[in-house]
């Protein structure tokens, strides 16, 4: 660590949870998350077929929904993975839990399988916002641009001065 920082302020990378187009958090088809009012990062828009979810960092499992996950790193920060948008609506059909609130995961292990048709038969966005929780408006740098995948870096992410 550089001196003066504690590992709260050291930068971090987010790996991209699936693969797909890499879409700014500007752009993501929800205001909450385009606001950036959960927090900064990015979007990523799979195709329309089955796909894995990994964890975007190593860390804590401490939430896990069908739809949603947030993993805690060691220093403390949440990084939430939300699989398209009003998905929750769903009830978790399409989705395969393949881990356990309270897991200690590695950056990339599996998370979940989904199968989107019943999104996208709902009419659903399958962008995938992952944001730094509570972390400031365009503090995320993009890594990545087009397509990206599953376990590739995403954007890093640093606390502002």
């Amino acid at each position: 660590m550089s001196q003066g920082l504690t590992a709260r302020d050291e930068p971090i990378v987010v790996l991209s949870p699936l693969s797909g187009r890499v879409v700014p958090i500007a752009e993501v088809p929800d205001p909450v998350f385009s606001g950036q009012m959960v927090g900064s990062g990015a979007g990523v828009e799979p195709a329309p077929e089955a796909f894995d979810v990994v964890s975007p960092v190593a860390g804590k499992i401490v939430k896990l929904l069908p739809h949603a996950f947030v993993v805690v790193d060691a220093s403390g920060r949440g990084v939430l993975t939300h699989v398209g948008i009003d998905t929750v609506k769903l009830k978790g059909e399409g989705f395969t839990i393949l881990a356990a609130q309270g897991d200690q995961v590695a950056a990339g292990a599996p998370i979940m399988r989904v199968d989107p048709q019943a999104a996208i038969a709902a009419g659903y966005s399958l962008v995938s916002p992952v944001v730094v929780l509570d972390s400031k408006a365009d503090t995320a740098t993009l890594l990545a641009e087009g397509s990206v995948a599953a376990g590739e870096q995403l954007f890093s992410w640093v606390r502002p001065a």
